[in-house]
């Protein structure tokens, strides 16, 4: 299976940030495969955001759960994230994760004016 993160390297500070994660070599509907976003701002460690199921339920970091969704657009067998009201804090680089075990090579993003 192959992750690939998509989306804006730079964003304004009160804007949405909307990434996309297209998946190849397995359906993101298979059963038990639960489909992440994470990220590392610099000089920091992992951040889980949330997660999308096999069955479409979300689950969301509770610290950006107000200002987070995941959706899915199984046609495209893709996966994206949408996180509003972005601060210069929510610089970091975002991955895409299959369970804990498959990871996209990651995207910059840069909220700055």
């Amino acid at each position: 299976v192959q992750l690939q993160e998509s989306g804006p390297g730079l964003v304004k500070p009160s804007q949405t940030l909307s990434l996309t994660c297209t998946v190849s070599g397995q359906s993101i509907t298979t059963t038990w495969y639960y489909w992440s976003w994470i990220r590392q701002p610099p000089g920091k460690g992992l951040e889980w955001i949330g997660r999308i199921t096999d069955t479409g339920k979300t689950e969301f970091n509770p610290s950006h759960e107000s200002r987070t969704s995941i959706t899915r657009d199984i046609s495209k067998n893709q996966i994206t994230l949408q996180l509003t009201s972005m601060t210069p804090e929510d610089t970091a680089v975002y991955y895409c994760v299959l369970w804990n075990d498959y990871w996209g090579q990651g995207t910059q993003v840069t909220v700055s004016d």
